[in-house]
């Protein structure tokens, strides 16, 4: 069979070419770690590869998000812890005016200017604010100040009763914070059931004290009013119009009273025509507890009126101050169980992290042995294509004839 010359050498050059493209793709291989660079490398191999790496960019943003929950929740427990401290500083001054007989109405007015104090700390609390600039307890409005009054003004909630959630697994979002309505409005009022109070109006003196549930299913919400129709003779009376009377009875100062399955006590005389409140549970909010309190230190107390509506104020301020402090420490043991799950959730997507790194390594990088052995090969190839297409193409009929 015949073969021409350039015939032999373009067969010779491609195959030499051939030869150097394997050995810089392999060289390529060694010099980056990889032995996929490319679709065309392994196609099967490189789909997986992308779908790993997009599950590596997520977990990377998972753990940002980790990042920030984390800080925003560790910021409102401090927040929450330092809240608990102020109301414990109130509700020592509260039973330090609750001395009526031993403190003058400028002592208690002292009082009052220091729960100011307080209630301006606890907005301060209220608006506090992450690194960020966010708010943490503005719901879904988080450059919005939740928070707004002070001084003569009313507190009034600005925020939204929404909470962020965001992703800390691939089907787990976590709430970054509370909203300041359920941390600081959404307080039960009186024991959670009812809460009791006294009539402004009242010129006996009779104190009100704030009550107990005895029968939880008999109770039959409604705002209740007891009214004396005598020195010792009272009717409980119901909202409705007109007026039903519910239970009555003589009156014997410190005795129960007890009607739908809830107690109260009412000391001291009251006058006729007394009347005081025994309401079903709404929400108070911690700055209307606070200013109340705080309000009611500066009214006079120099009458027996006057003292026994002190003292109604003072033990109904008591247990609102209770009530908050029970409903902080609820919220912050939300807190530290979202903490909780986000360390959880943490362990989770470092394990997952491991496995995908791995599997990644198996599909993509490469085998320095394997690699390095091909590669010596393609070396050897290489180089005896070129020693023979040098050789070979040296060859001519001329150096036959003589």
């Amino acid at each position: 069979m015949r073969l021409s010359t350039q015939g032999f050498f373009t067969a010779s050059l491609a195959a030499m070419q051939s030869q150097a493209a394997e050995l810089a793709k392999l060289l390529n291989q060694v010099g980056l770690g990889r032995r996929v660079n490319s679709p065309a490398d392994d196609p099967i191999a490189s789909v997986h590869i992308r779908e790993l790496e997009r599950a590596q960019s997520e977990s990377e943003q998972i753990a940002k998000n980790s990042v920030l929950i984390r800080n925003r929740l560790n910021l409102e427990e401090q927040a929450l812890a330092d809240a608990g401290t102020i109301l414990t500083r109130v509700r020592e001054l509260t039973g330090k005016a609750a001395n009526i007989g031993t403190l003058s109405d400028a002592d208690r007015r002292s009082i009052a200017t220091e729960l100011d104090s307080r209630l301006s700390e606890l907005l301060d609390l209220a608006n506090r604010q992450d690194g960020a600039g966010e708010y943490l307890f503005a719901g879904f409005s988080t450059l919005t100040k939740p928070f707004t009054g002070g001084g003569d003004a009313p507190i009034v909630y600005a925020g939204d009763q929404g909470s962020r959630l965001i992703q800390i697994g691939p089907a787990q979002r976590l709430a970054d914070s509370h909203s300041g309505f359920d941390v600081f409005v959404d307080i039960p009022e009186g024991n959670g059931v009812f809460a009791t109070s006294a009539n402004a109006a009242n010129t006996g003196s009779g104190v009100i004290h704030p009550g107990s549930v005895v029968d939880r299913p008999s109770w039959v919400p409604d705002d209740y009013t007891v009214v004396f129709t005598a020195a010792d003779a009272w009717e409980v009376r119901d909202s409705a119009t007109p007026q039903n009377v519910v239970a009555s009875g003589a009156y014997v100062s410190g005795a129960p009273i007890e009607f739908n399955g809830v107690r109260i006590e009412i000391s001291g005389q009251p006058a006729v025509n007394d009347e005081f409140t025994v309401s079903r549970s709404r929400s108070k909010d911690i700055f209307t507890t606070v200013r109340d309190l705080a309000q009611a230190l500066r009214d006079t107390a120099e009458t027996p009126a006057g003292a026994a509506r002190l003292a109604t104020a003072l033990e109904g301020a008591m247990q609102q101050v209770d009530q908050a402090s029970e409903h902080l420490i609820s919220v912050r043991s939300q807190v530290g169980a979202r903490l909780s799950a986000l360390d959880t959730a943490d362990s989770a997507r470092e394990s997952r992290d491991v496995d995908i790194a791995s599997a990644l390594s198996e599909l993509r990088d490469v085998d320095y042995a394997e690699a390095l052995m091909k590669m010596n090969q393609r070396l050897v190839g290489l180089q005896a294509a070129q020693l023979s297409y040098s050789q070979i193409s040296q060859l001519s009929l001329f150096s036959y004839l003589r």
